[in-house]
């Protein structure tokens, strides 16, 4: 490929024939490559592949006319006529969240309450499921324990406030003098003044 030389037009070289140099050189590197190419193709697919590759020849009909170009055509021709639909693009349209806090009417219906009788009959079977089924199933198949020894008996205690005078309530304590004095001049004041004077005001009003 080194030796290709370009001359300008009608120029003529007093060394050589450059343009039969060129010539050479183009024909050889065509040589090579045509010559590698037949080898990679008999060496993947063996002689025969290679010899098909290149001695194809387009199909005959029966009057030995070639069929490949009315074959493209009718391939074409079939494409042509697929039903072929138009599909409608549409903008994205905004997304609907309903929230519950807003929208009472999504919110689950509000469950009845239980009456009376079916909260005792609730009641009556979670007792009975705790104090004895559930103890007598948890210890199923376990060694029973060792009974304790039962309470002593004691004698009853009544006490009796006429008896014990601890029971009694304590004593209030005594008044001292100044409260004593206090509360006897509130006594004479209500008694000497005030209540007179409330005694004829009722009745000079009736």
């Amino acid at each position: 490929m080194t030796q290709l030389q370009s001359n300008a037009i009608g120029y003529l070289s007093p060394i050589s024939d450059f343009n039969l140099h060129n010539t050479q050189a183009l024909g050889g590197v065509s040589h090579l490559w045509q010559d590698f190419f037949a080898r990679a193709m008999a060496d993947q697919g063996g002689e025969d592949t290679a010899l098909a590759a290149y001695s194809a020849e387009p199909a005959l009909s029966s009057e030995g006319e070639p069929i490949t170009g009315s074959q493209i055509l009718e391939q074409i021709v079939s494409q042509r006529q697929c039903s072929i639909q138009d599909t409608e693009v549409r903008p994205p349209e905004p997304l609907f969240l309903p929230i519950a806090e807003f929208d009472l009417d999504l919110l689950p219906a509000v469950a009845k309450p239980f009456s009376a009788d079916e909260i005792i009959a609730q009641q009556a079977h979670l007792d009975t499921d705790i104090s004895w089924r559930r103890p007598v199933v948890m210890s199923h198949g376990q060694p029973l324990p060792e009974p304790g020894p039962a309470p002593a008996p004691r004698p009853l205690f009544l006490p009796i406030a006429e008896f014990e005078t601890d029971l009694l309530p304590a004593a209030p304590a005594p008044f001292d003098a100044t409260t004593l004095a206090k509360q006897q001049s509130e006594l004479d004041f209500d008694q000497r003044w005030a209540r007179p004077v409330v005694l004829e005001n009722l009745r000079i009003a009736a």
